[in-house]
């Protein structure tokens, strides 16, 4: 596989906070022209068997995923995990633990937004949320848009859901070195998702960069929804300076919701090491 291919390695379903079933997601990504797709839903695998049945069925290449919340530097991130083996009991083990907080925090989140008068906020929320262990701030952003406090999700979270907003509760999820000891130690590899979302000065970045790599990381998300032409390049060189390989994905949620629909983002810089050509073993060639 070259680095052209219409690779599509981060997604989101109804197992986590997507809208989408995994069978919809892998026919949603048939139809656009995925040749390779993985499902990664926030700190839970339960869909991965769904997911590769489905893209059996369509004739798509698949490796299984999932994104981990990650507290680095007092901020959240993600790490996405490419090609491990969902069997592997320490990551089942390990996302268990890190999904654990979110029903506290959801129901602090809801406290919060009842002192300014949005009531009912954590039962709402719930029912947007296919899996309770993981209802998220996306879910509350759809009961607030639902109720007609804001016009879309990015209006809540600017508002209500941000840091000093009502709505935000700080959580401590699952530490770099561990979210990146159960992806490499169940077969995969481990990629840095969206970086440019994250509010680092340069030193801290370059600290997220050295620390990750030291720990066994191996790849970088380098084109993805959320990063700008310019981010493209500039993580294309950060990727070029520590030694990982690229990642491509379009962090697609929901039809109503997300800016970049699956399978349309440009592809990888030709000069650089694709992250599937490191799972080449792991790949579900289906066709």
């Amino acid at each position: 596989m070259t680095s052209s291919i219409n690779a599509d390695l981060h997604c989101h379903s109804v197992i986590s906070d997507g809208t989408l079933t995994p069978e919809a997601l892998a026919e949603r990504a048939k139809a656009h022209g995925v040749e390779l797709w993985a499902l990664t839903d926030h700190d839970e695998i339960g869909g991965q068997q769904r997911a590769a049945t489905a893209a059996r069925a369509l004739g798509l290449s698949y490796l299984s995923g999932v994104e981990i919340s990650v507290t680095f530097i007092e901020q959240t991130i993600h790490i996405v995990g490419l090609g491990f083996d969902p069997e592997n009991q320490a990551l089942q083990t390990g996302l268990r633990q890190t999904r654990g907080g979110r029903g506290q925090r959801a129901r602090s989140m809801s406290a919060g937004l009842e002192k300014i008068g949005i009531h009912g906020a954590y039962e709402g929320a719930l029912k947007f949320a296919g899996n309770h262990d993981l209802i998220s701030r996306t879910h509350f952003a759809r009961f607030l848009v639902e109720s007609g406090v804001c016009r879309e999700t990015n209006e809540v979270f600017r508002k209500y859901l941000t840091e000093g907003k009502p709505g935000f509760v700080e959580h401590r999820w699952a530490s770099l070195k561990d979210a990146v000891r159960w992806i490499t130690e169940a077969g995969g590899v481990a990629v840095i998702a969206h970086p440019a979302r994250y509010k680092f000065s340069s030193t801290e970045e370059f600290a997220l960069f050295s620390e990750f790599k030291s720990h066994g990381g191996q790849a970088v998300e380098v084109v993805t929804g959320s990063h700008t032409a310019a981010e493209y390049v500039s993580y294309a060189a950060i990727a070029t300076e520590f030694g990982l390989a690229a990642s491509r994905g379009s962090d697609f949620h929901s039809p109503l919701e997300s800016h970049t629909e699956l399978g349309t983002l440009p592809p990888l810089p030709a000069h650089l090491t694709p992250v599937w050509e490191l799972l080449a073993a792991r790949i579900q060639h289906l066709q």
